[in-house]
């Protein structure tokens, strides 16, 4: 299934390679913090469906307004989970949650469960090396959010380690 939404998702992408390598670098964070941390094989899927389809608005928000906001991002994608995901035979709970977490990637005062933290962590990992963030950026959002063991692992090992770059 993953494998299926995945290619689903780099053709919803519309050839924009940043977006396809935006996902896929989210969803290996995601994947590889979730499994560290031993989510159980639902959460997993759900934070792996979650990491893949987060920023599923993008084109959408762009084609419509010449821009990705954010918080248009997590609106309009919200909305757009229950029919993309209608052929991968999920529960709707499952796909309620993953709505939530798309509908809510940019929240992290709002975290609820350990796969809404981890998807956290993992689109930040990826939009601060992205976006070139400050190191005292990094400090003052980084320290305070991180809370998996995994995460502030590779957070460390990516911008505070010596000779990190």
């Amino acid at each position: 299934m993953i494998e299926a939404i995945t290619l689903k998702m780099i053709q919803h992408s519309q050839g924009n390679r940043h977006d396809i390598q935006h996902f896929l670098k989210v969803w290996v964070y995601a994947r590889t913090i979730g499994l560290a941390e031993k989510l159980n094989d639902e959460k997993q899927k759900i934070l792996e469906i979650a990491a893949l389809c987060h920023d599923i608005a993008c084109p959408f928000c762009r084609q419509k307004d010449g821009r990705a906001l954010g918080e248009d991002q997590e609106r309009e994608g919200a909305k757009m989970i229950p029919a993309f995901l209608a052929e991968f035979n999920l529960t709707p709970g499952e796909i309620e949650r993953i709505a939530y977490l798309v509908g809510h990637h940019h929240h992290p005062e709002s975290i609820d469960d350990l796969d809404y933290q981890i998807l956290i962590e993992a689109d930040y990992l990826v939009n601060a090396d992205e976006a070139g963030y400050e190191l005292n950026a990094i400090v003052v959002f980084g320290k305070p959010f991180f809370r998996t063991t995994t995460g502030k692992q590779i957070l460390k090992e990516m911008y505070f380690k010596e000779g990190a770059q």
